[in-house]
């Protein structure tokens, strides 16, 4: 649907997964919903799950019965690209380069130790889950559409925080702000709050962590200010050791977010590498294997310098 006008278009879109009872992503207890698919290759992203559009067989080697005792997920692959391990151990290999991502070796794994992440769901699947499964949002919580990166499906993060506004459901994304500012534009219409990720100034240094230079987000960020002045802002920064842990990185995205006149809140997230594991499940290599997570010192002590310099802006 492309305005605001007539009934509700039910597209698609594809999650992987629906978190129940968060608390972090906005107020009260949430319902987030994590579209799948993200332009950016972030070098620290604890959710490479997230990355490819399409879904992906992931494979949890240490729940596998084995192939004497199963089997059952070689005989089922059309496409013959699960085989005996070459290693010793009687597990299974997946050819990444053979599989199709069809999900037959999901259906028929009795241990559960292969899943597809990815699956599609109407505008009507989400509300219900909503409504059913969660009275919260009755009571100051509500629903976060976060990612991967939701502007990529548009559309249908679009429709449904409309949607979920019609029912009287409190809205909130959490975007990178990478992508078209028409398509952020008319999803902002429909949201409570926004979170809104600026990992970098220097769009060199960030191309080269995250794949994409940053000039895109840092102007939409200005837009949403300027279009949506009574939208409450939260910004965020993941602090990444050698790549924007010091203070004069931090200084400069301070300095750069202080005219955002909605801003309501900057939060430092530290580093951490809780996802790693998500990449042996893909067949992926972790690319920050050897980094180690930034002290809670450290990071208190850069909140407070940043809070002191935003304490003296008249931001909201």
């Amino acid at each position: 649907m492309d305005n605001d006008t007539g009934s509700v278009n039910h597209k698609l879109g594809r999650v992987f997964n629906i978190q129940k009872f968060s608390v972090h992503d906005g107020p009260g207890i949430r319902d987030v919903v994590f579209m799948k698919g993200c332009p950016l290759r972030c070098l620290w992203c604890c959710n490479p799950e997230s990355q490819n559009t399409f879904p992906e067989i992931g494979y949890i080697q240490n729940k596998c019965i084995g192939i004497q005792e199963c089997g059952y997920c070689i005989k089922a692959c059309p496409k013959k690209a699960i085989k005996n391990s070459t290693i010793e151990t009687p597990k299974i290999d997946i050819d990444r380069r053979l599989c199709d991502h069809c999900g037959k070796c999901v259906d028929v794994c009795p241990a559960r130790a292969i899943t597809l992440f990815g699956q599609m769901v109407s505008v009507e699947d989400v509300i219900k889950e909503v409504q059913g499964g969660n009275a919260s949002w009755r009571t100051g919580g509500g629903i976060t559409v976060s990612g991967g990166e939701l502007l990529l499906q548009a559309d249908f993060v679009h429709d449904l925080l409309k949607e979920c506004k019609k029912h009287g459901i409190d809205t909130a994304i959490e975007t990178s702000g990478y992508g078209d500012w028409r398509e952020l534009e008319r999803i902002c219409r429909h949201c409570n709050l926004i979170f809104y990720d600026v990992k970098c100034m220097d769009s060199d240094k960030h191309k080269a962590f995250t794949g994409v230079n940053n000039e895109v987000i840092l102007d939409n960020i200005l837009k949403v200010a300027s279009q949506f002045p009574e939208t409450p802002v939260i910004v965020r920064t993941p602090v990444i050791p050698e790549f924007n842990d010091s203070w004069k990185d931090i200084k400069a995205i301070v300095e750069f977010i202080t005219q955002l006149q909605n801003l309501t809140e900057y939060e430092l997230m530290a580093y951490h590498a809780f996802g790693e594991p998500k990449y042996r499940q893909l067949g992926r290599k972790y690319r920050l294997e050897r980094v180690k997570p930034p002290k809670k010192e450290y990071i208190s002590d850069l909140q407070q310098r940043a809070n002191a310099i935003l304490k003296k802006k008249s931001y909201k």
